[in-house]
Parts: C-alpha cells; sequence; structure tokens
C-alpha cells in the first residue's frame, strides 16, 4: 500500500463518526435503495455522476418503468434510450449505458459481473463507479472516489492541488483506502456520498453540522473554500452554428441524426451548418423550393468546454416523401419517443402551439447551461 499522509483520524474512529451521523441524517428511502439490485445500482450511479439525486429521481424512475431488467435495456433502441435520457444530459451515459447492457448480455449472460476489473471494463464506468456499484449492491468491499469523496477528504486533510492531476488523485485514493472500512460498506458508501452532497458542499459547506469539524485541517484554517482546489481555468471559446428549421405545409419540422460520436452522438437535431451559405447549398440539393424566412435571435448553449452560439433559420417547403437516410419528419404537437438535443428540444416545444403559421418565429430559448457540478448527488 502507498505511503499514507498522517491521518486525521484513526480509520476506526472515523468509520464510527461518519455512520453514526448517517444513522441519523443520511438518506435512506432513495428509491435505488429500496430494492437494491446491481443493476438498479449502476443505473443511479451512472445518472447520479455530475447531476443531484432531486433531478434523477424522476428520470431513474421512469427508466427502471420501462427497462427493469438488463435484458430489456439491452434490447431495446439507442434512440428509445436517449429519449428517456432527454434532458438529463451528458447523453455519452445513456449510449455507455445501453452498450453496456449489450456487452453484459453478450458476454456475462446478462448477468452484471460484479469483479472489479471485468465492472471496470463496461463502457461508461470507471474505478469508482465501480466500486460504488460492488459496494452498494452487493456488501463487499469496495472503495470509491467521486467528486463528493474528493471534496470531503481534500478538506479534512487540506490536501494541496487540483485533485485530477495524478499525484493529488493517487493521494486522495490512498485515504480513501484507508478510511473504507470491512463491514457496512452499501451505508458508509452512501454516507460518504452524503457527506459531500449535504454538508461538505462546493460552495457553501455546513461546516457547523458535520461530524468531523473539530478535526477538519481546513476548517481549522479557515479555508473551507480554498479546498478542493480548482483546475486551472481557460477561456472557454464559442463557437457558431446555424440550425435549419424546415417545415413543410403540414407543420412538420425535419430532424437529422447525429453521428454516433462527438457533440449530441446519436441524437436527434436539426440540420447544421458554420454558415448561410452552407446552408442554402444544402437546401439547393436537398430541398429545392423551399424559402427562407427571417432568422430569429441566436442563444447560447454552454458546454463544460466551449460555448455554442446557435441561430435558428426557419425556412418553408412543400411536403417532401423521402427525406434521405438518418432524417425525418417531426410533428411537434405530436411528438415522437427519440432522443433530442437539449436546445432542439426546446426550440421543437416553442413551435408545438404554431406549427402551421409562425410568421416571425416563437421566443427564443434562454441561455443554456448544460454543465453541471461535479457529483453533486
Amino acid at each position: 500500500m502507498k505511503e499514507l499522509p498522517p491521518p486525521v483520524l484513526p480509520a476506526e474512529v472515523f468509520q464510527r463518526r461518519l455512520l453514526g451521523w448517517f444513522d441519523e441524517h443520511g438518506r435512506h428511502d432513495l428509491p435505488w435503495q429500496q430494492e437494491r439490485t446491481p443493476y438498479r445500482v449502476w443505473v443511479s450511479e451512472i445518472m447520479l455522476q455530475q447531476t443531484q439525486v432531486t433531478t434523477v429521481i424522476p428520470y431513474f424512475e421512469r427508466f427502471m418503468a420501462r427497462f427493469p431488467d438488463i435484458a430489456s435495456l439491452a434490447a431495446a433502441e439507442q434512440d428509445e434510450v436517449l429519449h428517456l435520457w432527454t434532458g438529463l444530459g451528458y447523453y455519452a451515459r445513456g449510449r455507455n449505458l445501453h452498450k453496456a447492457a449489450r456487452v453484459v448480455v453478450e458476454a456475462h449472460g446478462g448477468e452484471l459481473p460484479l469483479e472489479l476489473e471485468a465492472l471496470a471494463a463496461l463502457p461508461g464506468i470507471g474505478r469508482s463507479t465501480a466500486g460504488a456499484i460492488i459496494s452498494q449492491s452487493s456488501g463487499r468491499r469496495a472503495v470509491i472516489l467521486d467528486g463528493n469523496v474528493k471534496r470531503s477528504l481534500t478538506r479534512l486533510h487540506a490536501v494541496a492541488g487540483w485533485p485530477g492531476r495524478p499525484a493529488v488523485e493517487r493521494r486522495l485514493w490512498a485515504l480513501a483506502e484507508h478510511y473504507t472500512p470491512e463491514t457496512r460498506l452499501a451505508d458508509y458508501t452512501q454516507a460518504m456520498m452524503d457527506l459531500g452532497a449535504t454538508l461538505c458542499r462546493r460552495g457553501r459547506p455546513d461546516c457547523e453540522r458535520c461530524p468531523f469539524n473539530d478535526v477538519c485541517v481546513a476548517h481549522a484554517r479557515g479555508e473551507e473554500r480554498r479546498f478542493p482546489e480548482s483546475k486551472p481555468k481557460k477561456a472557454l471559446p464559442t463557437r457558431v452554428t446555424v440550425m435549419l428549421l424546415l417545415r413543410d405545409e403540414h407543420g412538420r419540422v425535419l430532424l437529422e441524426q447525429r453521428p454516433s460520436s462527438g457533440l449530441w452522438g446519436g441524437l436527434w437535431s436539426l440540420p447544421q451548418f458554420d454558415e448561410d451559405i452552407s446552408l442554402r447549398a444544402w437546401l439547393d440539393v436537398h430541398a429545392p423550393g423551399a424559402e427562407l424566412e427571417p432568422g430569429w435571435a441566436p442563444f447560447t448553449h454552454v458546454f463544460s468546454h466551449f460555448r455554442l452560439e446557435i441561430t435558428p433559420q426557419p425556412a418553408r417547403i412543400a411536403a417532401i416523401d423521402s427525406v434521405g437516410e438518418a432524417r425525418r419528419w417531426y410533428d411537434p404537437r405530436e411528438p415522437d419517443s427519440i432522443g433530442l438535443a437539449a436546445p432542439v428540444k426546446s426550440l421543437l416545444a416553442s413551435l408545438a402551439p404554431f406549427a402551421l403559421t409562425v410568421p416571425t418565429g416563437p421566443r427564443t430559448p434562454k441561455p443554456h447551461d448544460s454543465r453541471h457540478e461535479e457529483n453533486v448527488r
């Protein structure tokens, strides 16, 4: 085992304090805790990555109602999976969950493997998520280090440096290993998540109610907000795109499916172009006779690594039966069960009451930020 910095508390004292606090103040009635199977825990852990519990609960319940087991998820079409994921963000999670379910059926007989290496090898499951699935569904000892745990341990020990740096992350893994008990693993894992999510929060830590406020180094120094140290910031670049809102005489809107990888992979979106000239050239080939209408005001969609400035460009055309591969007509008044990119969903929703007559265009979606606080749960 790697050399540890001096622990703030002996492991058994840390565990006793944490579990005592959890028994009285922790979360015990989350949907995935009520029928704790490896599959349900796995789905919840993927949804909870970078997303709050309150946001996840309705998505989880709808997902379980439609896909109650791995076999049903593996047999589904990706479109249906992404449709149920629409609005939850970070769509690669949904695509990887679907891919992993098919791998489990093909390579593991439909049973989720509960060995760390095999589990972590599945799409979308890393070392910490694998540990959370194992510890919560089987009660076996496995270590986690999600954003909540990193934040709590970093403050408790005043660990300097951005946790994303390999040396800092190795130290935090060593601390997490040191404190993880041999018993009550499901409770301990949830307790560590709850501690970071409800008390040791990023912006407003509630130190007064923390069971470790008398031994926390960051608190003793009055430097709770200094830890964990932030990733060195870079200015977010801005990209621009023109989205074609091509509607036919029935009020339907033309959509096309994005490539399986990259931005909004596998989701349905409006045709996108870097500039008006490219859009007009595309119309000449694929929709001759289309008439452009006045463009709508641009709006911004923010990703973790760039800002996307979107300008909707409405156009009209008579009905076209054949629109080519990976394209379809979509009626905003009778939505299909398909996965939609978030800003596209907003645009289509705003069109629904005006699908046949929109002289100047409906309201433009407000600027949207798709970034979620890391592992806020």
